[in-house]
């Protein structure tokens, strides 16, 4: 049996049009395939069921959170499977706990571990095109779950691991992933084909394609995706492995940050076990802490720790911090306007002096350097974020990606 997954974002079915023109790639499709869809909510719906929640409380039940969050699906994909019916195809709409898509974790953060194929095979069998409500599944408890923002693409691409698809397409509202974002530079050129690490590095460090933990359940899975938009015809993007990619660009792709925060602890006593002391509070708390430098002072007494972490955290790690009675410091200082750049690409691996070539870079632009951090494919370094079109331009131009 041929199953091919194709998922689509709240753009490409934010209005009736938008579902009829969806339902149009589904019929191109089904001539060759037996299909599964995966859709998101219409754009828009789900902000605005979590803005319905905020009012209610600010601590509204997480359990309570994914049962209202996950209802945006089931509109869209009645909508889809409605508009399929209508041109004379047998279709249904399927919500998680139907087939089911069994998950583990916690509400809003869960992961998909099994589905049920029995149902859905059933019905491809009979010619059905089930029309999946993404972004979900239920618990142990029989309670709803919902698998973090981004997550149909995670749903699409575990459906293309246990139906064994020949194909997982995404269908977003770009027609590919691009060498940087088009938006901050025009001559930003379409990636053929890039791999899953690399991917993984570029939606970790910005580009906002698809969410980093879909990506990474791609790669563990070896699971191929192919990025395309659903508002054009044009080819687009396939993520793979590295061994599938001929290339001889050493940089792939320039990513950038929009809401990074610096945080420096100045005269912090030096001693074995503070940077944890300073660390595990944040943790508990679920803030992401990125980039880190320490910098000692002569007398090996005192150090200066600069870290980031996502600016919507800097109120809760101020008040973390403060509150910690375990560190000392003379001074604690916050700066929001920085942005981190990256450049991304396998062949960096192989290849010397490619952090020359982007510090020189960014030094004839006047750009400072605040804060670096590396990777095996990946440099980051933290500039004030009046800088970033200047510094992506000139990286850009620097490692040939417009050509």
């Amino acid at each position: 049996m041929k199953i091919i997954v194709l998922k689509f974002g709240g753009t490409s079915v934010g209005t009736t049009d938008r579902i009829k023109k969806v339902a149009k790639i589904i019929a191109k499709y089904k001539k060759k395939y037996n299909v599964i869809v995966l859709s998101s909510a219409m754009s828009g719906v789900t902000n605005n069921l979590i803005n319905l929640s905020k009012k209610i409380s600010k601590n509204f039940a997480d359990s309570e959170y994914d049962v209202l969050v996950s209802s945006g699906e089931q509109v869209s994909c009645a909508l889809i499977s409605g508009e399929l019916i209508n041109k004379g195809f047998n279709s249904r709409s399927w919500m998680s706990w139907q087939i089911p898509i069994i998950t583990d974790g916690k509400y809003k953060f869960s992961r998909i571990s099994k589905i049920n194929k029995n149902q859905i095979i059933s019905y491809l069998k009979k010619g059905g095109i089930p029309i999946i409500t993404g972004f979900q599944g239920i618990n142990n408890k029989n309670r709803i779950t919902t698998i973090g923002r981004g997550g149909t693409d995670a749903s699409a691409i575990m459906f293309a691991k246990f139906f064994e698809a020949e194909k997982c397409i995404i269908y977003t509202d770009v027609d590919g992933v691009y060498s940087t974002d088009p938006n901050k530079l025009k001559s930003a050129k379409k990636i053929k084909v890039i791999s899953y690490e690399e991917m993984l590095e570029m939606a970790s460090l910005g580009a906002k394609v698809m969410q980093p933990h879909s990506i990474q359940d791609a790669r563990l899975n070896r699971v191929d995706i192919e990025v395309r938009s659903s508002f054009t015809d044009n080819d687009g993007t396939l993520i793979t492995k590295r061994k599938n990619i001929i290339n001889n660009k050493i940089i792939t792709g320039i990513s950038n940050t929009i809401n990074d925060a610096k945080v420096t602890l100045l005269g912090v006593r030096d001693k074995p076990g503070i940077a944890a002391s300073i660390f595990k509070p944040l943790s508990e708390n679920s803030i992401n802490v990125d980039m880190v430098v320490q910098n000692i002072s002569a007398n090996g007494k005192e150090t200066d720790l600069t870290f980031t972490i996502k600016s919507d955290d800097l109120s809760k790690t101020k008040k973390i911090i403060l509150q910690n009675k375990k560190i000392n410091f003379r001074d604690l200082m916050f700066d929001k306007n920085v942005s981190k750049v990256s450049i991304i690409g396998v062949g960096m691996v192989t290849t010397p002096g490619v952090t020359y070539r982007m510090f020189q870079s960014l030094a004839n632009q006047k750009i400072n350097i605040q804060v670096i951090s590396t990777s095996e494919i990946k440099i980051s370094v933290l500039i004030d974020k009046k800088n970033v079109r200047k510094a992506i331009s000139s990286l850009h131009k620097e490692f040939k990606l417009n050509k």
